[in-house]
């Protein structure tokens, strides 16, 4: 079993990556989607090509861009940065828990 990292970030191994090829995944987005290579801070700017050679040698297919994946529900900056929409003040997370703790 390898130790070696593809993916700083979210701590994905050459075996993790390997083990998602064996099960299937052998295109880029679905090895991605399996193992959460790329979805870190960089997104995928330091793990992505790496990821992708490993795919290609290992007869994957590498070639087909990966599809963005925007959220559900469109979330304002506002309510990301904590701040309510209606008065742009900024709230204490009271605001945003069940019970206020």
């Amino acid at each position: 079993m390898s130790k070696t990292l593809v993916c700083r970030c979210e701590d994905v191994t050459l075996h993790e990556l390997e083990v998602a090829l064996e099960r299937g995944h052998t295109d880029l987005e679905s090895a991605k989607r399996y193992t959460g290579f790329g979805t870190g801070w960089c997104q995928g700017k330091y793990c992505l090509a790496l990821c992708a050679r490993v795919i290609r040698e290992r007869g994957g297919n590498a070639d087909k861009p990966i599809t963005p994946r925007p959220p559900y529900h469109p979330v304002s900056l506002a309510v990301l940065a904590g701040l309510d929409e209606t008065d742009g003040e900024k709230h204490g997370a009271d605001k945003h828990t069940a019970n206020g703790h």
